[in-house]
């Protein structure tokens, strides 16, 4: 038992039939077809499901097409797929590291903005006032506040 073999270009579909014979008879859709060679073409196919079977003698093979054609559409092999994925790599790469070598010089330089501070090593920053309702309790101030703990019932 053979395999038909489909071949899609555009929106010509061709189709070989698994048979050996000389004398082949195509039906698409359960009618008969011209050609009586091993090939069959379907010209400006417009990707409808189509039943074809082709038979010789009393052997008879039956194939439902469900092939999708593009008119507009661009045929690419392996090659030229693997070619555009290696170049896209590489400019992807040659980004990274013209990123990585230009932001890497600049890490020490100062920026030029118009500060008119002085700029020396770090300060820190005092800190904040405290605020006077706020005040820590200090030793000698805790009977004072003894009051305001909490009340067992």
């Amino acid at each position: 038992q053979g395999e038909f073999l489909v071949e899609i270009s555009g929106t010509t579909v061709t189709i070989t039939c698994p048979l050996e014979d000389e004398e082949i008879r195509w039906e698409l859709f359960g009618k008969a077809q011209d050609t009586k060679e091993r090939k069959f073409i379907m010209k400006d196919h417009d990707s409808t499901p189509a039943n074809l079977s082709c038979s010789s003698g009393s052997q008879r093979h039956q194939l439902y097409l469900n092939a999708k054609v593009c008119a507009t559409c661009e045929e690419l092999d392996a090659l030229t797929v693997a070619g555009i994925i290696s170049a896209d790599l590489l400019i992807t790469l040659g980004v990274l590291i013209l990123v990585y070598y230009f932001s890497k010089g600049r890490k020490g330089r100062a920026s030029s903005a118009g500060d008119s501070r002085p700029r020396g090593q770090k300060m820190q920053r005092p800190p904040p006032v405290p605020n006077p309702d706020y005040e820590p309790i200090r030793k000698g101030q805790r009977e004072l506040y003894a009051g305001l703990g909490p009340r067992g019932i």
